[in-house]
């Protein structure tokens, strides 16, 4: 092989440079490991930046009465009871934590009153939760995080002569192939975006942070970037992928113009007193409050409206209840003809506050409509509808070190790449602090991993050899298949047959096309050569986007109800039974194989903290029963 391949050794490497990416790089680093941060697009340009709500934490700054029970309890009711109950703890417990650490990194958030970090409302958090900077939250998270790293890099620098010497960033570098020794992570293979080169970065860890798979579908918030590559890089390293039917469809992303559609609009908007109106004019909200959150949410606009006031004594604003029920309405006015004339529906936030309060607030909501769609937010309402945003599904990982689980040694996820953490519907706000908190844990024990490892995994010039071919193929196959084409039919079939609602004939349909697609993809050609060849690099990540793809569409199909990010019209109501039930991916060859696993149990004095009423829509008559013993035990 006379193919030139740059190569690096390091410790720990980082395949994502959000919010989980940098936050397990900076842990690894602080524990004394050699670290490379593998960013895909430029460095800074994460879509962490784009959770402009807030951080959720439960730091009782703005109602005392908040902590760490109540928002692990929010956590489980928003992902309807189907999350692994020992990370949703670990993230309610830790949370605050990573949030006040931020502060010690230069973090600025908005304040109370009285000098403490302020906290706002946010759809399915029963306090105010989200730590925030105006709605730009997650761009100063970066900004800190980046800070950190340059500030660890001058450290270095003043003890070793190079900022480079702990913790390097390679920017606009994709990976495309991890490379094992047996079952143990040796390495991961990738190319510089510009120059088309060859890289190979040997480790003996990996974290994977490399985000969610929008870009599979037409309609999405989601950037370029977001083709599967963790997920998919996971699956053929032996790893497993859970519940990668759930996926969420934000209520609000921008509808008009067509240039901008599925661009995101922040619930915010919605937490700060923002209503949905449909082309009557009426708050449909109201007669959309599921049996399950009737107690929480308010039955008449006088108290909701109340609630912002007085949210002690009145129920909450429909518009907050969980993404997946506000999508889910939209969805339902739109397709009953009572939707704005773009296809969506009205976002109201005008009549509700004082322009300055908005501008105050919102400041790059207001300059988003501004300059993208010629509305002032201040005097008109927005036109808003359902928009691919964040897979709930990801890589199976232990919930206390985030390994992934499966055949592999050696990696470890964290971030939306990661499966488990939100179940079937993640909370606004549960983000940003969930790749806070298992960043630093999947930096952490990647650094131990490591320590333990008697001697270093190495790469094989086979595996190596392989992994150059199958980058290389697109650019030597002549006349084959346009990969812009490819893209926008599987966008089609995902978009059309595995959607926001599904339906068994269809999620069937869309298996027969995705086989078909997989024949095409693998006679992908790119025109040019290696030097930033953007149809060279989507080649290269529709490999992954298919395989991700396949999995959703086979847990959608076998999962028989309607739970969270899944609505199945032929199975409309959520089913106890499918509670229980995780469907885990894995690949067998190159076919994906789906098999059912147990969900968890929940420890007794964590499913305690819910009330029987409540348990009796998620849990089985067995499970009901186990409850009511414990209670009796607990009464004697």
């Amino acid at each position: 092989m006379t193919t030139r391949i740059e190569r690096h050794h390091y410790d720990v490497v980082v395949i994502g440079a959000g919010g989980a990416g940098l936050r397990a790089a900076i842990e690894a680093r602080l524990a004394g490991k050699k670290t490379a941060i593998i960013s895909k697009s430029l460095f800074g340009k994460a879509h962490t930046v784009m959770a402009e709500g807030g951080a959720a934490a439960a730091m009782g700054n703005v109602n005392s009465r908040d902590n760490w029970m109540v928002h692990f309890r929010d956590t489980m009711r928003g992902g309807k009871f189907l999350n692994n109950f020992r990370m949703a703890e670990l993230h309610a417990k830790e949370a605050p934590n990573r949030i006040w650490e931020l502060e010690t990194y230069g973090a600025l958030f908005d304040r109370t009153k009285d000098g403490k970090i302020s906290q706002r409302n946010f759809g399915g958090h029963e306090y105010p939760r989200l730590a925030h900077v105006g709605d730009r939250t997650g761009l100063e998270l970066i900004r800190t995080l980046q800070q950190k790293i340059v500030s660890l890099q001058q450290e270095d620098k003043a003890e070793t002569g190079s900022y480079d010497s702990r913790i390097r960033v390679f920017a606009e570098t994709t990976i495309t192939e991890l490379l094992l020794d047996g079952d143990k992570v040796a390495g991961a293979f990738g190319y510089y975006r510009e120059s088309g080169e060859f890289v190979l970065f040997e480790a003996p860890a990996i974290v994977l942070a490399t985000g969610g798979v929008g870009r599979s579908y037409k309609v999405t918030s989601n950037s370029w970037e977001y083709t599967g590559d963790g997920h998919a890089l996971a699956l053929r390293a032996g790893a497993t992928l859970i519940n990668m039917e759930f996926l969420q469809f934000h209520p609000t992303g921008m509808v008009w113009p067509p240039s901008v559609k599925g661009i995101l609009v922040t619930e915010s908007v919605r937490g700060d007193g923002g209503v949905l109106k449909n082309s009557d004019g009426k708050r449909f909200m109201f007669q959309y409050v599921p049996d399950v959150f009737r107690k929480q949410y308010a039955e008449t606009e006088e108290e909701a409206d109340r609630w912002y006031a007085d949210p002690d004594n009145n129920r909450r604003p429909p518009e907050l209840l969980p993404r997946d029920e506000v999508a889910r309405a939209i969805n339902n006015e739109v397709k009953e003809g009572r939707g704005s004339p773009a296809g969506g529906v009205f976002l109201d936030i005008a009549s509700r506050l004082p322009a300055e309060e908005v501008k105050r607030r919102l400041p790059s909501m207001h300059h988003q409509f501004k300059e993208l769609a010629g509305v002032d937010i201040t005097k008109e309402p927005m036109e808003v509808g359902p928009t691919c945003h964040y897979v709930m599904g990801g890589v199976e990982v232990d919930p206390d070190t985030a390994a992934a689980l499966g055949t592999v040694q050696g990696l470890f996820a964290a971030g939306e790449v990661s499966g488990g953490m939100h179940g079937s519907n993640r909370l606004g706000g549960n983000s940003l602090s969930d790749l806070l908190v298992f960043g630093k844990r999947a930096g952490e024990h990647a650094a131990v991993y490591t320590d333990a490892l008697p001697a270093r995994p190495r790469v094989a010039q086979a595996d190596l050899d392989a992994a150059v071919e199958t980058a290389l193929a697109p650019l030597t196959r002549e006349g084959g298949e346009n990969p812009y084409t490819l893209q926008q039919d599987l966008q089609a079939v995902m978009g059309d047959l595995v959607g926001i609602i599904r339906r068994k004939g269809e999620l069937e349909e869309s298996l027969v096309r995705l086989a078909e697609l997989r024949e095409r993809v693998s006679n992908v050609s790119a025109a040019g050569g290696r030097r930033y060849n953007p149809g060279w690099h989507l080649a290269i990540d529709l490999r992954n986007m298919l395989v991700v793809s396949e999995c959703t569409a086979k847990a959608a199909l076998e999962r028989e109800e309607s739970r969270g990010g899944h609505t199945r019209e032929d199975f409309p109501s959520m089913r106890p039974e499918w509670r229980q039930v995780n469907l885990v991916c894995s690949l067998d060859g190159d076919k994906v194989r789906l098999e059912h696993k147990p969900l968890p149990k929940m420890r007794p004095e964590l499913i305690k903290l819910f009330d029987r009423t409540e348990l009796s829509k998620y849990l089985t008559d067995e499970e009901l029963a186990e409850f009511d013993a414990l209670a009796e035990e607990a009464a004697k």
